[in-house]
């Protein structure tokens, strides 16, 4: 057996597209954005801090040659109200979404909702004439990801899913190191990922602290470094070993309450959030709680909490690539820990994300040679979120993609793998067992990743 066998090498990578013959899949960048002289006609579905904050008003701005919103859609007409006067648009607003696909008949819908209710807007979304645009993760089970595939093969819409991490300067670095041979053969990956207490404990006052909601944060959080993985290896996970625990957050605690505001126990709890001094939140969530009972700052100590926050998983891909993965969601600190490991050498980064007296301008990537010198590589930060990963993706959506060196762009089964391998490694953590990716889908294991093509 070959090292090209067991691993990622130069050569195989030159030479992917000619041996990729059959095994691409259209670009659904070019489906939402396929004429430069049209406008795009965009409606919403899910009025989040997140639809508001990146898909919304700052869209417009930035693309207003290109888009054209034609609907809002929530079952909170408060929180709908509120988006419409925050962002300024001028088009209608509905509680029920066929109502609004009927009406105003967008050709591309973006799915903004509740994780567990994604399957239902694109799938409906795409049997009523759009292409869908959605946040990940694109679902949160086995079954709802096998309706999806089935429906896009059905109506021939195109669904995208938006990786913004894939197109951070520095993640981007990685890749091209990973593929250039720098380290021979890639054999295998350590990935770790570190919430720290601000950011890990808010998933636990959301609604994503119930697995029928997000799907566990092996879903809702992780499915984002499985993609990164899977893009990096440019190979199908196969199958996945995991373990979880939930043994900070939740019934771990002494007292406990409903939500912050009224709590009793504020002076003691360090978790203690004040959501009254976040102007937007209280604006887009507490103001409107009448109408749907959502409480935005909710007790990370409460019962009904059923998700891990101790997660630690073993992925083995197709083309013999072995990860070890693991998140924490309450650290004191916030980033990554990656090393690549290849026959001829070693790559390593860390990115710490939350320390104010780390001030640097770029991130460092260490490539070590096994019998040479070892040299720090000097990434610069690009403006805007997720590293600068953000106002790329939105180029490629929006402008579209005239070339794509990096193989950045993501569809549907860039979006049903990224998931799988957490919805494996969460039924790998019930049943004690390994789980197989192809047990779970109609989508079989390449050894090559299939490659999103124009």
């Amino acid at each position: 057996m070959n090292n090209s066998e067991n691993g990622v090498s130069r050569r195989s990578f030159l030479s992917a597209t000619a041996a990729l013959a059959g095994s691409v899949v259209l670009n659904p960048f070019a489906a939402v954005a396929s004429a430069a002289d049209k406008k795009m006609r965009i409606a919403i579905v899910g009025t989040s801090g997140r639809a508001l904050g990146m898909w919304s008003k700052s869209i417009k701005e930035k693309y207003g040659e290109r888009v054209e919103y034609v609907g809002l859609c929530d079952i909170n007409p408060g929180r709908l109200e509120y988006f419409k006067k925050k962002t300024g648009f001028k088009c209608p607003t509905f509680t029920n979404f066929e109502q609004m696909m009927k009406k105003v008949k967008p050709d591309t819908l973006m799915v903004m909702s509740v994780d567990n209710t994604h399957h239902e807007f694109i799938i409906k979304g795409m049997e009523m004439g759009a292409n869908i645009i959605t946040e990940k993760p694109m679902t949160t089970d086995e079954k709802k990801c096998q309706d999806i595939l089935d429906a896009e093969k059905k109506t021939g819409k195109k669904v995208t899913v938006t990786f913004n991490y894939r197109y951070s300067p520095h993640r981007a670095k990685l890749y091209e190191l990973v593929h250039s041979g720098a380290i021979g053969d890639l054999t295998s990956v350590d990935f770790h990922w570190y919430l720290d207490t601000r950011h890990g404990s808010d998933y636990f006052r959301r609604w994503h602290r119930l697995k029928e909601k997000g799907g566990t944060l092996w879903v809702h959080k992780a499915t984002h470094h499985f993609d990164l993985l899977n893009w990096w290896i440019e190979s199908d996970p196969e199958e996945v070993y995991a373990s979880g625990e939930l043994e900070f957050y939740g019934k771990n605690n002494p007292f406990r309450h409903t939500h912050c505001r009224p709590c009793p126990h504020k002076d003691k709890c360090d978790f203690y959030f004040d959501i009254t001094k976040r102007q937007q939140l209280v604006e887009l969530y507490v103001d409107h709680e009448k109408h749907d009972g959502y409480l935005r700052d909710g007790c990370v100590w409460k019962e009904d909490i059923d998700i891990y926050d101790k997660m630690a998983a073993t992925i083995k891909y197709k083309n013999g690539v072995h990860v070890s993965y693991s998140l924490t969601t309450y650290s004191p600190y916030e980033g990554y820990r990656i090393a690549f490991n290849g026959t001829k050498g070693r790559i390593d980064c860390w990115v710490e994300e939350s320390n104010p007296m780390v001030e640097k301008d770029y991130e460092e990537i260490v490539l070590t040679k096994n019998f040479g010198g070892r040299e720090i590589i000097k990434v610069p930060h690009a403006e805007g979120g997720h590293g600068g990963g953000d106002k790329l993706l939105t180029d490629a959506i929006f402008l579209g993609v005239k070339s794509d060196p990096l193989r950045q762009a993501a569809g549907v089964r860039d979006g049903a793998l990224s998931i799988l391998v957490g919805i494996a490694a969460r039924n790998s953590c019930e049943t004690g067992k390994a789980v197989k990716i192809a047990d779970l889908t109609s989508i079989k294991p390449m050894e090559k990743r299939q490659f999103v093509t124009t």
